[in-house]
């Protein structure tokens, strides 16, 4: 059953977590590949529509030059270790902070997704003119290629179900979701259940249903080791606690 959302006043009282790009490795990584492959796939296709168009007037080396200069200075601003400053000689605005790593994240997600998509297209082809796989020709490496769109995906939708944001209060035995603002009352939860998933634990709660009533709420949360460990134990001790 969902409560009041506000907070306690005191946050000290509280067990407070965050999971997201900026504090979970995983998190950060399926957003980058996620995001990167959709960005990746555009630059191709501007690619070679731009190196078909100048195929007629003998362009294509400056189309392939231009693209390449671009890949590599982008490359070098995202490792390097002064990438705000380089990038504040621009003469136009440009992110900073947590903005700036996301672009930063998104730009090294497209250049490592464009690499194995390009990568797969090459292999495709070359099969093909030779003949290696006889009537498949390219279709398996142009399979894999178009397969990576879906995984994208799925790295997306999975980025977002690790994300949490939350706070435990083990005196009130309430969970406080603030992403978006929910709050848990555990005293209507009659057992959760836990499963580990990288670094992060999946918790569902099995919610009691009073006189028939379905109880509105999250059926499942992501948090930290720590905080799923007392949130289980809460359950427990609340469970087992003898009834007035």
């Amino acid at each position: 059953m969902d409560v009041d959302a506000d907070a306690p006043a005191d946050p000290d009282d509280l067990l407070q977590w965050r999971r997201d790009a900026t504090t979970s490795r995983a998190i950060r990584l399926l957003w980058s590949l996620g995001v990167g492959t959709f960005f990746a796939v555009i630059t191709i296709i501007v690619f070679w529509r731009l190196y078909d168009l100048t195929g007629q007037i003998g362009g294509q080396s400056i189309v392939v030059a231009l693209f390449a200069a671009i890949l590599v200075t982008i490359f070098a601003l995202v490792v390097s270790d002064n990438t705000g400053s380089h990038l504040e000689r621009l003469p136009f605005s440009t992110p900073s902070g947590p903005a700036l790593q996301r672009a930063a994240d998104a730009a090294l997600g497209a250049i490592a997704m464009g690499a194995i998509i390009v990568t797969l297209m090459g292999i495709g082809r070359y099969v093909s003119q030779n003949n290696l796989l006889g009537d498949l020709g390219a279709g398996p490496f142009t399979g894999l290629a178009a397969l990576t769109i879906p995984l994208a995906l799925g790295a997306l939708v999975c980025s977002s179900f690790l994300e949490s944001v939350g706070a435990f209060d083990p005196d009130e035995g309430v969970i406080y979701l603030y992403e978006p603002e929910q709050a848990i009352d555990l005293s209507v939860i009659r057992t959760v259940s836990t499963r580990p998933v990288g670094d992060a634990v999946v918790v569902t709660l099995d919610y009691a249903q009073p006189g028939g009533q379905y109880v509105a709420g999250p059926r499942r949360i992501v948090v930290p080791p720590a905080i799923a460990a007392e949130i289980e134990s809460y359950v427990e001790r609340n469970s087992s606690a003898p009834e007035a």
